[in-house]
């Protein structure tokens, strides 16, 4: 990685972005050779990125025949804009704060039914509110047989967060001023990262 002071190398902190995040980018190869990216909404379980689908389509026919896959998933957090900079601002200063996780790794449609099940009771569980009770899915609901399940087994897994790691301490404080008080999505959030706080 380029830019060394992004690079997120504790494995909780990688593992919690991928966690709160709940729709990725995959890219697999397609038959014509060029990579062919796809959004799927997803659960991260057991160390492993699930998702499901319809049982045809290109992404199977891509994973089938080649099953390397990069996936990718973010979070935006603020988006530094020129009122930032005062009278006259260079437009090049905007910036956007972020976290990303870019895996590589192999994709396989899950054949064994009980890492399929688990699968998808973990991607229903991780999008409702915490604690609310559903109907398990089980081995008779009908839906289970009408799709298939992905699983990314991971090989290769990076991270970054962009917060103003190359800013001094003033300029850094100066930043998280202006993020909570101006209060837009993702505002919050950066500025208690700059400060130094855990969210």
């Amino acid at each position: 990685m380029r830019k060394k002071k992004c690079e997120i190398t504790d494995r909780a902190a990688i593992d919690a972005i991928l966690s709160r995040c709940r729709v990725g980018r995959m890219a697999s190869v397609g038959s014509d050779g060029y990579p062919y990216i796809t959004p799927v909404n997803y659960v991260y379980f057991k160390g492993t990125i699930y998702f499901h689908c319809a049982r045809a389509g290109e992404k199977l026919d891509n994973i089938r025949r080649d099953s390397r896959v990069c996936f990718e998933v973010d979070i935006p957090l603020a988006y530094l804009d020129l009122d930032y900079y005062g009278d006259s601002p260079e437009a090049c200063k905007v910036h956007q704060f972020y976290h990303c996780v870019i895996v590589r790794g192999r994709a396989e449609v899950v054949t064994q039914i009980q890492e399929k099940l688990g699968a998808l009771n973990a991607l229903v569980a991780s999008h409702e509110p915490q604690g609310r009770a559903f109907e398990p899915i089980t081995e008779q609901t009908e839906a289970v047989g009408l799709c298939e399940v992905v699983a990314v087994r991971i090989e290769r897994i990076s991270a970054k967060s962009d917060l103003a790691q190359n800013k001094s301490a003033e300029d850094k404080e100066s930043l998280r001023s202006y993020l909570s008080t101006r209060g837009l999505p993702g505002d919050l959030e950066a500025a208690a990262l700059l400060g130094g706080t855990k969210v």
